[in-house]
């Protein structure tokens, strides 16, 4: 008899949709932010392609992010979106797609707007609905010439995924790079735009050790 219960137990268990679950799979140019209110933790070492998913509605922030090499320098550069908010429907233990809705030809262009699709591996019917979010991330160069108007990204989409407010941006600080900089001109947003384009061209003509010691430098102003 305890044999004949232990067995009916573990039947119940194997067969919860709790353990079959579903999943989504993205391709290796976009990246998961977060999913349902929690940051999805990734690294820069592998790329998470898949993600469990149970029964229900699921909403999940993803970003197309690829690599292309600009004509002009010659050197590689990353595309990178604004995040998407993907609302998926779950119904059963199903493998979901998500790719580009067409081959993408120019990432630069296509980072812009990208377009999506979702599809089920066994070919059945898909119920999702796509955001594009205009939320845009904290970057080095912004926090370094003091016109700083994103968030953080991982909150943000955290966040929104939670259907919660959208964090504002953080307040400005004053960096050492701006103590030293002779007064703006009049026209402040060519000169924040003539400044990055100058960082630009000095971080790429420089060597490898430069580099380094100015990262160790720019981290310690933030």
């Amino acid at each position: 008899m305890k044999s004949t219960v232990t067995a009916s137990a573990l039947f119940a268990l194997l067969s919860s949709s709790s353990v079959f679950a579903a999943n989504l799979n993205i391709p290796m140019s976009f990246e998961y932010l977060a999913v349902d209110g929690q940051e999805v933790e990734t690294n820069n070492f592998t790329h998470k392609a898949n993600l469990p998913l149970t029964e229900g509605e699921h909403k999940i922030a993803v970003r197309y992010s690829d690599m292309y090499e600009d004509d002009i320098s010659d050197s590689p550069n990353f595309a990178t979106s604004s995040p998407l908010i993907v609302t998926l429907n779950v119904s059963g233990d199903h493998q979901y797609l998500l790719a580009p809705k067409s081959d993408v030809i120019d990432p630069k262009g296509y980072a812009k707007a990208p377009e999506i699709v979702i599809t089920r591996k066994d070919g059945g019917n898909v119920h999702y609905s796509v955001t594009h979010t205009q939320l845009k991330e904290t970057s080095l160069v912004s926090k370094l010439f003091g016109n700083d108007n994103g968030v953080n990204l991982d909150e943000a989409t955290a966040a929104v995924t939670a259907d919660k407010a959208i964090p504002s941006a953080p307040a400005q600080k004053a960096t050492a790079v701006e103590t030293m900089t002779a007064p703006a001109p009049a026209n402040t947003a060519d000169s924040s735009a003539h400044a990055k384009q100058m960082l630009q061209y000095w971080w790429m003509n420089a060597d490898e050790a430069t580099r380094k010691e100015f990262m160790s430098w720019a981290i310690k102003q933030l």
